[in-house]
C-alpha cells in the first residue's frame, strides 16, 4: 500500500511540475516584442489558462481520492493539503497573466523605461514560479524561503514604475492610456509574486507543519 500511495504521490509531484510549467508559459508570453504584438497571443494566452484551469481540476480530484482512499497521516496529510491550496494561486497566476497579455495587446504601452521594468518584473515572478515548484518537490525549505525574500524585489520594482508614471503625469509626458495600462500590468504581476509567496508557504508548511505568515 505504500508503495502504491508513493507512486501516487510522484504522479501529484509531476502534474503540478506540469501546471508549473504552463504558468512560467503564460507569464513569459504576456509581454511579447512590440512588432510581434497581436490577437494570436491573446488567443494562446486564454488557450494556455483553460489548460491551468483544467489542471487545477485535476489535481484537486487527484488530491482528493489521496486523502479518501489512502487516509494519509501526518506529512503526507500536509502535503496533499499544501498542493491544495497550491493549486488555487497558480490558477490566479494564469488568470493574471492572461489579463496582463490582454491588456499589452492594445498596444498603448510602447518600449521604453517602463517597458523594460516590467519585463524585468515578468523575469522575477516566473523565476519565483520555478523555484516554489521546485521546493515543493524536493521538500527544500531554504528555496521556499528564498521565493518569500525575493518578492520584496518585485514590490521594489512595482513602486519605482508608480514613481516613474506619477512623474508623466505630472509632466503630460504620456497619454492617459499608456499610464493606466502601465500600471494596471505592474500591478497584476506584483500580484503574481503575492501568489508565488503563498504556494511558497504552503511549501514551509507541507515540511515543517507550520504556516509561514499570512496568505496575500
Amino acid at each position: 500500500m505504500r508503495s502504491i500511495f508513493e507512486n501516487q504521490l510522484h504522479v501529484l509531484n509531476t502534474n503540478l511540475i506540469l501546471m508549473g510549467s504552463l504558468c512560467e508559459d503564460i507569464i513569459s508570453s504576456s509581454l511579447v516584442p512590440i512588432s510581434e504584438n497581436n490577437q494570436s497571443v491573446v488567443n494562446g494566452a486564454r488557450k494556455t489558462y483553460q489548460q491551468i484551469e483544467q489542471m487545477e481540476h485535476d489535481i484537486e480530484a487527484q488530491c482528493l481520492k489521496l486523502l479518501l482512499r489512502q487516509q494519509p497521516v501526518a506529512k503526507d496529510l500536509r502535503r496533499i493539503s499544501a498542493a491544495l491550496k497550491m493549486v488555487y494561486d497558480m490558477k490566479r497566476i494564469g488568470a493574471q497573466s492572461a489579463e496582463v497579455a490582454a491588456i499589452f495587446s492594445q498596444g498603448h504601452v510602447h518600449d521604453g523605461t517602463e517597458f523594460a521594468q516590467l519585463k524585468q518584473m515578468v523575469e522575477q515572478v516566473s523565476a519565483m514560479v520555478t523555484d516554489s515548484v521546485d521546493a515543493f518537490v524536493h521538500d527544500d525549505e531554504s528555496l521556499a524561503l528564498k521565493v518569500i525574500q525575493n518578492d520584496a524585489s518585485v514590490d521594489q520594482e512595482f513602486d519605482t514604475i508608480k514613481t516613474s508614471l506619477i512623474t508623466h503625469i505630472s509632466e503630460l509626458s504620456h497619454d492617459g492610456d499608456y499610464v493606466i495600462d502601465v500600471l494596471m500590468i505592474a500591478k497584476y504581476l506584483e500580484r503574481i509574486g503575492d501568489h508565488t509567496v503563498n504556494i511558497a508557504r504552503w511549501v514551509i508548511f507541507s515540511i515543517t507543519g507550520e504556516l509561514n505568515g499570512e496568505e496575500t
